[in-house]
């Protein structure tokens, strides 16, 4: 049960319709990170929020976003080296060294690469801290993961409830 009244809508959905000024907000900012330019494609984005939203053991996020990564036909393969940035900003951004960001360089990370994936890290665990922290609840059934992640795919986070 959350720790606030929201309307019966699982995680961020929830706390997006039940506070509709934060909530526009905080769309349009998943919007310009997932789908918005960017060297990375929509579906290594979704993986990257996907993976850092498994490492803060936020479930309904790991979820969807592994679910929309898979809608979209995501692929981490040749992501190993930004997945390792995304975890080190994940726990502790002042532990991304300069080999780290030279890996990725290696592996034809630019300068943009480099910034969408620490951007999109550090906005993830800032979604999963305020769905966790508000105890939003989870999809009755975990089917409606992959039912919401066509939406996702298809639609993108400007109109986020299902």
């Amino acid at each position: 049960m959350p720790h606030i009244d929201l309307p019966p809508l699982p995680g961020i959905a929830g706390l997006l319709a039940g506070y509709p000024d934060t909530g526009d907000l905080l769309g349009r900012l998943g919007e310009a990170l997932l789908r918005g330019p960017s060297p990375l494609t929509p579906a290594q984005r979704e993986t990257i929020a996907a993976a850092v939203s498994r490492g803060n053991e936020c479930t309904y996020c790991a979820e969807t976003h592994g679910a929309v990564a898979r809608e979209l036909g995501g692929d981490a393969a040749g992501m190993e080296a930004l997945l390792a940035i995304a975890e080190k900003v994940r726990v502790d951004g002042r532990s991304v060294t300069a080999e780290d960001v030279a890996r990725a360089r290696e592996a034809g990370a630019d300068d943009r690469t480099i910034h969408d994936t620490v951007l999109i890290a550090a906005a993830f665990s800032m979604f999963n801290r305020y769905v966790d922290g508000l105890a939003t609840t989870l999809p009755a059934e975990s089917a409606q993961y992959a039912e919401r992640a066509r939406t996702l795919a298809t639609r993108g986070y400007l109109n986020p409830r299902p």
